[in-house]
């Protein structure tokens, strides 16, 4: 799976990362790098915690 990362720069330098396939998953970075990271890295945890309670809701 592919998502595309938007990056803009906030008036106080600040970066933010945003996978807009994904509501909610957006966070800051001292630079594009590390807001990148970030929010991929949130991406995971918030299609696992899909994957993990779909499985329960059908048990």
């Amino acid at each position: 799976m592919n998502f595309d990362v938007d990056f803009e720069q906030e008036d106080d330098g600040r970066w933010i990362a945003e996978i807009a396939e994904i509501p909610g998953v957006l966070a800051y970075g001292v630079t594009p790098l590390q807001a990148g990271a970030r929010a991929r890295a949130l991406a995971l945890r918030v299609l696992a915690d899909r994957l993990e309670n779909a499985d329960s809701a059908r048990a």
